[in-house]
This record gives C-alpha cells, sequence and structure tokens, in this order.
C-alpha cells in the first residue's frame, strides 16, 4: 500500500511538473540579446551593406544561427528569400545655377542641396528647367486638398515643403494634427511629383518637421541607393529627387520676389494655389546602374494543429556599410541600435520559440534587406509573399530595441491603428507596465519601418520603440536620451556597441513582451482587426470575408 500511494505521489508530483513546464514561458536574459548585438554590430560585418561582402557575411551568419537553433527553412528548402534590386549611384555635378530674370546665383551641391536619380540613364541633365513653388506637394480628396490644383508641372521642378500641413496644430481632425499622415513623408512627395509628370522634386528641410538633421540627407550625396528591379515596367520616373536646406530655399523664394513666411502660412490653406517661382535652374548628374540581387533571411517554426496560418516576425539586418568618416575617421557605419539591436532580437525570439513547446500555428522569422534604402525587402515580401497573405495572422516588427534600461511605457507607433495593441497592453499590464503614444508623432514613424509594407497590403502591424518613462530616473531624462541618440548616433559611425554605455535589462523586457503576444496569438484562433478609422482597414476587409 505503501509502495502504490508513494508511486501516485511520484506520478501526480510528475505529472504537475510538466502542467507547470507547458505554462511556464521562456523567459529572456540579457545574454539572449548581447552576443549577437555585438557581433553583429561588429566592424567584422562592415556595416551590413545589401550588395557589399557585408551582406554576405551577415546573411550566411543568420543562415548559419537559424540553423544551429533547429528552425526549418523558411523558404521551401531555402532560408533565403531572393529580392532583385538595383544599385544606382548618382554622381551630381558640385553646382546648380538658378536664374531669374535679373540675377544668377550657384548653389553648391552637399551643403545648399543633396540630388539623386531612380534613372538608369548613364547621364541626367536639366537645362533652364522651371521651378514651381507646390506647398505640401499634396493631393488628399478626403481632406479636400489639391496642391497641384490648376497648374501643369510637366518638366518642371517641383519645390514642396516637408511634413504636412497639420503640423504645428493640435487639430487632430486636420492631417492628424502634429501626428504625421502618409501626405507627410518625403516618399509620398517624390510619389506624387512623378504622377504629375514633374521633372524632379526638391523638398524643403527643416529640422523640426523633417524629425532630423540635414546631416542625414548629406549621406545619400554620391551614394548607391537601391530600388526594386522594375525592368519591363515602364513606369515613369522624376530625373532626380533631393532636398535644399531651408537658408537655400528662402533665398530662392527671395529671388523669386515671394515671402517666405507669407508662403509657409498660405500653403497651409486648402485654397492654396501653386505658385511659377519664374526662376530656371541647370545642372547634371552621372549614374552608375548595377543590377543584382539582395537577401531576405526567413526561417520558421511550424505550427502545430493550424501550420497554414502565420504570424511573421520582421527586423532589418542591413545598415549603410561604409561612408563618409566622422571626425574620429571612422567611415563604418555599424548601426548597432539601427537595427543590429532588432536582428539580435528576432534571433532570440526564434531561440525561445524552438524551445518552448511547439506553438499552434506557424512562426516565421524574416529578416529583411534594404530597409535603409526605402523599405525594399519587405516591399518585395510583402509583393511576393512567401505565405498568402490572406493567411498572414499578423505581423510584429522590431526597428532598434531600448539601449536605456528599464522603462515603465514603449512608445507605441500609430496608435489607434489596429487591435494588436489591445493585445500588446494585456501583456504590459500582467508585469506592471504601459503603452504611451509615440513622443514626436511628427517624425511619421509609421511610415519609416518594414511593419508598414504589412499594412499596406492589410496585415495587422505592431511596432513599438522603446519607453521614454525611466524606471529610476522619470520621463524627462528618457526624453533626453531619445533626443540624444537622434544627435549624436543616428545614422552616424557612432552608432556602435558600447557595454559602458548600454544598458540591457530594458530590451530584454521589451523582448518578452513581444514573445508573449506572438506566443499568445500562436496558440489561438484569434485575427486581430484594424480599428474602426484605420486607413488599412477596408483592405484587410477586401479579401478576408
Amino acid at each position: 500500500m505503501h509502495s502504490k500511494l508513494l508511486f501516485l505521489l511520484l506520478f501526480l508530483g510528475i505529472l504537475g511538473s510538466c502542467q507547470t513546464k507547458e505554462r511556464d514561458t521562456y523567459k529572456f536574459e540579457v545574454s539572449d540579446l548581447e552576443p549577437q548585438l555585438a557581433k553583429l554590430a561588429s566592424d567584422e560585418f562592415m556595416g551590413r551593406m545589401p550588395f557589399t561582402e557585408g551582406e554576405r557575411v551577415t546573411v550566411n551568419y543568420l543562415e548559419k544561427e537559424f540553423k544551429a537553433m533547429g528552425l526549418e527553412p523558411g523558404n521551401g528548402d531555402s532560408y533565403f528569400q531572393d529580392v532583385p534590386l538595383v544599385s544606382i549611384q548618382t554622381l551630381p555635378a558640385d553646382q546648380m545655377t538658378v536664374s531669374s530674370s535679373s540675377q544668377t546665383i550657384l548653389l553648391e551641391g552637399l551643403k545648399d542641396y543633396v540630388l539623386w536619380s531612380q534613372r538608369t540613364d548613364p547621364e541626367v541633365s536639366f537645362q533652364d528647367a522651371e521651378m514651381v513653388f507646390a506647398g505640401f506637394g499634396i493631393i488628399a480628396p478626403e481632406y479636400g486638398w489639391d496642391d497641384y490644383k490648376n497648374i501643369d508641372v510637366k518638366d518642371k521642378i517641383v519645390v514642396v515643403l516637408v511634413n504636412d500641413p497639420g503640423f504645428g496644430t493640435d487639430d487632430e481632425s486636420f492631417f492628424k494634427g502634429n501626428t504625421m499622415t502618409y501626405y507627410g513623408r518625403w516618399t509620398y512627395k517624390y510619389e506624387e511629383a512623378i504622377r504629375q509628370g514633374a521633372l524632379g522634386c526638391l523638398i524643403v528641410h527643416n529640422t523640426i518637421p523633417a524629425g532630423y538633421g540635414f546631416n542625414v540627407i548629406q549621406n545619400k550625396w554620391d551614394a548607391s541607393l537601391l530600388y526594386l528591379d522594375d525592368r519591363g515596367n515602364d513606369s515613369f520616373k522624376t530625373a532626380f529627387e533631393g532636398w535644399v536646406t531651408l537658408p537655400t530655399a528662402n533665398k530662392l523664394f527671395e529671388m523669386a520676389g515671394l515671402d517666405g513666411r507669407k508662403l509657409l502660412a498660405d500653403a497651409r490653406k486648402s485654397d492654396f494655389q501653386a505658385i511659377p517661382m519664374n526662376l530656371k535652374a541647370s545642372s547634371s548628374m552621372q549614374v552608375i546602374a548595377k543590377y543584382d540581387v539582395s537577401k531576405n533571411v526567413v526561417a520558421k517554426v511550424t505550427g502545430s494543429t493550424k501550420p497554414e496560418d502565420v504570424i511573421i516576425y520582421t527586423a532589418h539586418w542591413d545598415h549603410f556599410g561604409y561612408g563618409a568618416p566622422d571626425e574620429t575617421g571612422d567611415s563604418i557605419y555599424n548601426g548597432a541600435l539601427d537595427n543590429a539591436s532588432g536582428t539580435a532580437a528576432l534571433l532570440a525570439l526564434a531561440k525561445a520559440f524552438k524551445t518552448d513547446p511547439q506553438p499552434e500555428r506557424t512562426v516565421l522569422f524574416l529578416a529583411v534587406t534594404a530597409e535603409e534604402q526605402g523599405l525594399w525587402g519587405s516591399a518585395y515580401y510583402a509583393q511576393n509573399p512567401i505565405y498568402p497573405k490572406e493567411h498572414t495572422v499578423a505581423n510584429i516588427n522590431m526597428d532598434g530595441i531600448n539601449p536605456y534600461g528599464k522603462m515603465k511605457d514603449v512608445s507605441l507607433i500609430g496608435i489607434g491603428q489596429s487591435e494588436m495593441e489591445d493585445l500588446l497592453n494585456v501583456e504590459l499590464e500582467k508585469v506592471g507596465r504601459y503603452s504611451a503614444p509615440d513622443p514626436t508623432p511628427s517624425a511619421g514613424y509609421y511610415f519609416r519601418s518594414d511593419h508598414f509594407n504589412f499594412a499596406k497590403i492589410g496585415v495587422p502591424a505592431l511596432y513599438f520603440s522603446n519607453g521614454i518613462d525611466h524606471v529610476e530616473k522619470g520621463k524627462e531624462y528618457g526624453k533626453e536620451l531619445e533626443d540624444l541618440y537622434v544627435q549624436n548616433y543616428y545614422h552616424k559611425p557612432s552608432d556602435e556597441y558600447d557595454p559602458s554605455r548600454w544598458n540591457l535589462d530594458g530590451a530584454v523586457d521589451d523582448v518578452q513582451v513581444l514573445y508573449e503576444v506572438g506566443r499568445s496569438l500562436a496558440n489561438s484562433d484569434n485575427w486581430p482587426k484594424w480599428k474602426p478609422n484605420s486607413e488599412f482597414r477596408a483592405i484587410r476587409e477586401s479579401y478576408m470575408k
């Protein structure tokens, strides 16, 4: 009797232990992130620029790591998805000549303006091209807005303002106030100029509404920029795209006999009419085009009962490679925070999903290329999905993981978009944390990372950045850290992993939350929806009926 009772107790104990193990989830530690982060951000990876030796080293390393964890290839029997791209290096002339009826000035390249081209002709030039001030360069029917009404800008250069008319207002019904709409994003302005048949488009840079300094734009001078290879598609492209500094724009407005301050005020009104500047510009560019194939890296953990349903974690592996040296002579743009940290988190999450009991749904880990060049890797995946969008439950994106220590909050990018944020809030509340709106909504971060391409095809997407409510020192300190990063490290060689400066305790917390959100979805029948006022809701509903 005694032996039977002992056996029963042992059996129950083992059963209870197994049940506890089933309930427990992987617990992340700094050691899950730091070695991979330090490795990916090291000089060995040469700044992880697509089409370079840095790409080869990076994608092979990621494949090796996924294999070592025991993850399956995510694209048939391959860990890679080829992404056909074209690298276009634009070598602009040193000067641009601008003339009025009474004077001629020479603008200095790199200092006053930055130009590049999407055309692949060996030489692109323009001579005495007319310039038009087109306000914010926006056509937004839902706001009754058309900056191109009553004017033909075909074969002309349009000069437009950065951001959108709502910036600087508290009226959330007017272009969402200080929250940038897609109309305020520089990519939209170039796209609209193309639709209008313009010769070129120059955006007037202003640090506050742009969200970054002109030095970020200057990184594109003489640089090789990547685009999707669209050979066979004879779509029109402007001869050039670019930016001018605010002082340069004011000089041009003065030459045109226009009041810069009044122009800015008038451009914020819906009855604004584009204004011919009666200026003519001339310059030229040499173009070197190279077609090649970059790679997304993709691995998966197949679901046990609903393998056709897919949850996709994304992070971009790329950065800028070698570039202009800083004051110390360092020319490697290591991209430690942006985005070796997110890629390290992707690997850590893959390890966790492989270690824990098999999820019911398939979980895909997608390290995408060419985010820094225009979100091209995720754009290609969205246009050529390995797993149909109809079976893609959600996207969870990581672009920079908190290096500042523990935070009470996370900054939710694109608040009010989808039910993914509700799932996030459930997990945050469990650990005594909360989500807060993006502290810099005018910067348009919702349109600046890879989740946006999933949103554009209707897949609910979650993206948050590190919060600012520091556990020990509060919000003001957290905001100072964010501002310091933009000023001293963003897209600069100084964005390196420095253990004396970084504190990954907060990163561990954030990755744990991202894991819990994905795991809860992976073990449920839940299909998150877009919020009623989201511009992406109708896209999802058009094929999810």
